[in-house]
Order: structure tokens, then sequence, then C-alpha cells
């Protein structure tokens, strides 16, 4: 089967919208991404989709999904810990499309339905539209006996390489801003501004974690409402990772932000309340004990009256 190259168990019913659902790309790479999910408008052949984690491979294969038949469900499944049962020739109805996410994840019995299920469809444009995901290089699990040889083949009938971030850092400003109205509708907040210096760093930031990366400090600041504040703890960490060898742990990235946000949030309603720890604890729905808690954290423990 000729393969097209482009370089660039949970089931989810009717999945909405991922990130980056109304958001077009400016990089010559994900421009090319894009100009094959447009040529492969109502067409139903296999579609592997290979990237680092956080790419947003989801998301382009509900966008193929849309351009070839929005009517259609959508059917989203983790691989990871899938039955045999769950890939049954027939389980599904005509006309689906089915996307299989980390795809590297099935195990043999899964590997030997799925070449089932594909090997029975009829290719008149009624079968279940198959798309799979995987941020594992699958032609080294097929030289290891990982996986099929054969089931490989059959899934790569077009084969889309997803651009880490790091690789469309064009589309950077963009994507801020695009995570940044996301979230300022979903917090029903205002879009802070950003400095020059803070997109400046944007720019600059490796982004190892990708797209997941880039939403949860866009998250954090529209959250926070403060630039600065939500900066913080990030500022540092990122260009620490920018720096060093590029690795930064999301959790670690919430944390900070979360941390930061805390802090202030706290000293400002201890100078509203004149440092009285029991009215500002009051103020911020807590018990008086847990202020003093987080008040030692942060090391002001020692400050304000009862």
């Amino acid at each position: 089967m000729q393969q097209t190259s482009i370089e660039g168990s949970t089931l989810s019913r009717a999945a909405s919208p991922g990130i980056l659902s109304l958001f077009e790309a400016v990089s010559p790479s994900m421009k090319a991404v894009e100009a094959v999910v447009r040529e492969l408008a109502h067409s139903s052949v296999p579609v592997l989709l290979l990237g680092e984690r956080g790419t947003g491979k989801r998301t382009i294969a509900q966008r193929i999904h849309r351009a070839s038949d929005p009517q259609h469900e959508f059917l989203d499944i983790t691989c990871a810990g899938l039955s045999p049962q769950e890939l049954e020739p027939g389980k599904y109805n005509r006309g689906i499309t089915l996307y299989l996410d980390e795809i590297g994840d099935l195990t043999p019995a899964c590997q030997e339905r799925l070449l089932e299920m594909l090997s029975q469809q009829t290719g008149n444009g009624s079968d279940v539209h198959v798309i799979c995901g995987s941020c594992r290089n699958l032609e080294a699990e097929v030289r290891a006996g990982r996986f099929r040889e054969d089931l490989y083949y059959r899934l790569s009938g077009v084969c889309l390489r997803i651009p880490p971030l790091r690789q469309r850092q064009d589309d950077v400003p963009q994507l801020i801003n695009y995570f940044l109205a996301k979230y300022s509708v979903a917090f029903q907040r205002s879009i802070p501004p950003l400095s020059t210096e803070t997109r400046q760093l944007f720019q600059d930031h490796t982004w190892p974690g990708n797209l997941v990366e880039l939403e949860v400090v866009a998250r954090a600041i529209v959250a926070v409402g403060d630039e600065t504040v939500a900066m913080g703890g990030l500022r540092s960490m990122i260009s620490r990772a920018s720096n060093g060898n590029g690795k930064i742990s999301l959790k670690d990235a919430a944390r900070a932000a979360s941390r930061e946000a805390e802090k202030e949030l706290i000293l400002k309603v201890l100078t509203r309340t004149r440092w009285n720890r029991r009215r500002a604890a009051q103020e911020l729905q807590i018990s008086y004990k847990a202020l003093l808690y987080k008040l030692k954290q942060i090391g002001y423990d020692e400050y304000g009256a009862m």
C-alpha cells in the first residue's frame, strides 16, 4: 500500500472539538499538514498521525472527521487497556470516525482484532473511518516485533507527521492569543495584556510539553488575571528550561502558577484587612489554621494580628 508521509479502556462518544479547532496555522510545517487534511475530505482511507505527546494529534483527527463527514459520530478510544471485544467487526456503525489514541499500546490480541475489522472494510465510503495516533516510532515497534507489520501498513495509508511546537515557532503568537481568548470566555474574564518580555519568552522557549504546556500557561494567566503574578513562578522555570536541557514538567508549571496566584491573593487580602489574619481567613473562606499554615509556607507567619 502506498504511503504518504508529511513531516511536519476509555471511549468518548461525540467528542467535543479539541484545542485549536478554530486555529489556522501560519508555519510552513503545519500548513503542509492542514493541506493534507483538506485533501482527505470525503475519504475513508486510514490515517496514521505520528507526533510527540501534546502536539494535537486528537485535534487533527477531529478536523479530518469534520472535513470528511461531520454529520456522523466521532468516537475517541484510548488504546491502553482496551479489550479485543471493543474492536469486534461490526460493533460500530458504518460511516463513523474511530480515533484510536496511542495505537502502539494495543495488545497483540487487540492488534489481531483490529486487523480483522480493517480486512472486512468494503471501501465503498460507508465503512468505519479509522484514524490512529501514536507518539511511538511504529516502524521501530514493527522491527522489535511488538507491532504487527501487516497492521502497520493497513493503518498508514496516509501517514501525517505532526511537528512539535519547537519546529513551528511561527505559530506561538497566534496560539497564545487563541488560548487566552479561549479561557477568557471559559472564566468570563477579560484577556490580560502580555508584556513584550513575556511574549519574547514564549517565542524563545522550546515548549517540550508542546501545545498542552502552552495551554497550561495561558490558562494560569487568565485564571490569575495578572501576567506579573501568574508568570512569577513560571518565568524562572521556563527560562531554566530554555537555557538548560529544555525539559519542564507540566505539573510543576501548574503548581508554580497556583502558588504564585495564591500568595498574591493572600497578601492582597491581608493588606485590605490591615493584616488582621482572622478577618483575612474569613474573606478567603478558609479556616484560620489553614491561613496560618499558608503564611508559614510563604514566610509571613510572624506578621499580622489575630
